[in-house]
């Protein structure tokens, strides 16, 4: 026979009667299936830390039914790949299983992504980590979607490089004034320390990017990484033979970039592309010359879209 059991929450509440905006659980520990690289047949399982919420709608409830919320995301988020339309039906069967209770719902999947990236010249590859997070919401029965990703670069300081172009100048005017000079001096100097007496600053720096998709979409996070990767021109690399850290050096001169510049590359770049319903970028340049980060923020500026309030920077 079996067993009785109380339900508290579903016992009368006498206490302080109210609506809740979200009630529900963090720091939930699940594996997630995630497509890996442009391939969809390529699927890896990641650690992730989810969250999941509903409303409480009846402000004469004790409460919510938790466990159903995680044995929803055990049963769904674990056994097959994220995407927008999975991310929907999670927040559906959490609505569906609270009845009466509750009209809106809300998941989180936070998790680093790894993917192996070619080296720049050389036949080598590496893995690289961006820490990511899936998010979706089900509010007013309108459904969203959001992912988030940092995507690391290096960035160059254009007045640096123009400060050391000068200083390049001076010492070789210091070096061969008044001397008639021959093709085979000069380009012998150039290559000497002395040829190169001062070098721009440059640093690691962090595009942390947050794009609205729609249902239909597949998530490729491959896709959205190389979309910020060939706007900025400059991503770290994993592994480096010697032709791979000259092409690097390469690019960063050749691409030569305030916090104001990468953010607007990157604007431009998601502006023309329509799979991304919104978008908001912030930069984070980790400056070498000075003991505080420069930052830029750029949002897509649609209506009741993201929102630019400089109080609301972090995105992650």
């Amino acid at each position: 026979m079996t067993k009785h059991m109380p339900d508290i929450a579903c016992q009368p509440h006498h206490g302080p009667q109210g609506k809740l905006n979200w009630v529900g659980m963090s720091g939930i520990e699940l594996p997630i299936l995630i497509q890996q690289g442009l391939d969809k047949q390529q699927i890896v399982r990641l650690s992730s830390k989810a969250q999941a919420y509903v409303n409480l709608n009846d402000p004469e409830s004790k409460g919510i039914h938790m466990s159903r919320l995680y044995l929803h995301l055990d049963q769904m988020a674990s056994n097959e790949v994220l995407t927008p339309n999975r991310v929907k039906a999670i927040l559906e069967a959490f609505i569906e299983s609270h009845q009466g209770l509750s009209t809106q719902a809300f998941v989180e999947f936070k998790f680093d992504y790894y993917e192996r990236r070619n080296s720049l010249l050389s036949d080598n590859s590496g893995w690289k980590h961006y820490p990511a997070t899936l998010r979706g919401e089900i509010r007013n029965g309108q459904f969203s979607c959001e992912l988030s990703i940092e995507v690391p670069y290096s960035s160059t300081c254009p007045c640096s490089a123009a400060l050391s172009r000068q200083l390049i100048q001076e010492a070789f005017e210091k070096q061969f004034a008044g001397q008639k000079m021959d093709y085979q001096t000069i380009l012998e100097w150039l290559g000497t320390p002395e040829g190169i007496c001062a070098t721009p600053h440059s640093q690691r720096s962090y595009a942390q990017v947050k794009v609205k998709v729609s249902e239909a979409d597949e998530l490729v996070y491959s896709n959205i990484i190389n979309h910020i990767e060939n706007a900025l021109k400059t991503p770290v690399q994993a592994v480096v033979k010697r032709e791979d850290e000259q092409e690097f050096a390469r690019l960063n001169a050749a691409n030569l970039m305030f916090c104001e510049d990468a953010s607007r590359r990157l604007q431009q770049a998601f502006e023309s592309n329509a799979d991304y319903l919104d978008f908001w970028i912030r930069i984070n340049h980790l400056e070498s010359l000075h003991p505080h980060d420069a930052v830029s923020v750029v949002t897509k500026g649609i209506e009741n879209g993201y929102i630019d309030d400089p109080n609301l920077m972090d995105p992650m």
